[in-house]
């Protein structure tokens, strides 16, 4: 393979990484998609592929699919809940990283995707995101143009109806991170409990290897007392660093610089409707990376 084809590679690797982690939800599993991408792209006729990006799109959708099903496997023996590996936003925004990236990759957005099927995933990411035509779509996924448009069409649906792909602004994204910590810190209500919604729910993924709660906390009063009474207490002496995860204000928790948690929030207007909580010590390794590379 010769450097003409190398830098075809790494000129799309973002745009690949970036849509297997969404049709994935896992880096893990996105950056194994994108190296058996780059594998099959070294012994393929290069004389035959007229748009290398293209062709790499779409071999990327195709091994993550693959990937996919694998995994949906596991899942059912998971233990506890399930949540999208965190992503911290470090990188320098170009035109490309602005393409929706914000609303593209928040936890609420990431676990609708999870409820669609693989296709109607894949469709949706392919024609919402990444502005691809249904004729090129068709191609990707080996289907008629008219089963990509039901496909497309089922998955807005799903998106759609669940309010997912609205932007809180950020300043109302601060004031409702900082009331939370002042809950933790203070152990009172006040700040936070004016903006947490009624049938706000709370959500921990522990993969069943440290201690998290394991089922969905859901109303306002249970999941105002689990923070006050249980994770306030918890996380005393815990460091807590303000950041940009998954396209919104987040905290990452530190523990003798080691991180142990990352709390991401989804909204519904002008209240906190999610709270997801990260504990899974094999999907916190990304995040510990990232802050090293940024401190």
């Amino acid at each position: 393979m010769d450097a003409k084809d190398i830098l075809a590679f790494e000129k799309a690797s973002p745009a690949l990484v970036g849509l297997a982690y969404r049709i994935l939800g896992s880096f893990v599993e996105a950056e194994d998609a994108v190296q058996d991408t780059f594998l099959k792209w070294s012994s393929a006729d290069k004389d035959n592929i007229l748009n290398p990006k293209s062709w790499l799109m779409t071999a990327c959708t195709r091994r993550s699919l693959d990937l996919l099903k694998a995994s949906h496997r596991s899942r059912v023996n998971y233990v506890g809940t399930w949540l999208p590996e965190p992503m911290v936003d470090n990188r320098k925004e170009t035109q490309e990283d602005k393409l929706e990236l914000a609303s593209s990759v928040t936890m609420a957005f990431l676990l609708i995707l999870e409820r669609l099927t693989p296709k109607e995933r894949a469709a949706y990411l392919l024609r919402e995101i990444f502005d691809y035509s249904y004729d090129d779509l068709a191609g990707v996924l080996e289907v008629s143009e008219a089963a990509c448009r039901k496909l497309v069409s089922r998955a807005k649906k799903s998106v759609d109806s669940e309010k997912v792909r609205q932007e809180t602004p950020r300043d109302r994204q601060v004031e409702l991170l900082e009331a939370f910590q002042d809950a933790l810190l203070s152990g009172s209500p006040d700040k936070l409990g004016n903006l947490l919604s009624e049938d706000i729910q709370l959500s921990a993924d522990s993969g069943g290897k440290v201690i998290a709660i394991r089922e969905i906390l859901c109303g306002k009063k249970g999941v105002l007392d689990f923070i006050l009474q249980t994770l306030g207490p918890a996380w005393v002496g815990c460091e807590q660093v303000v950041t940009q995860l998954n396209g919104q204000m987040g905290i990452i928790l530190r523990e003798q610089d080691k991180v142990t948690g990352v709390i991401t929030f989804a909204y519904d207007q002008e209240q906190l409707s999610n709270i997801y909580i990260m504990r899974n010590p094999d999907k916190l390794q990304r995040v510990s990376q990232s802050l090293r590379e940024t401190h």
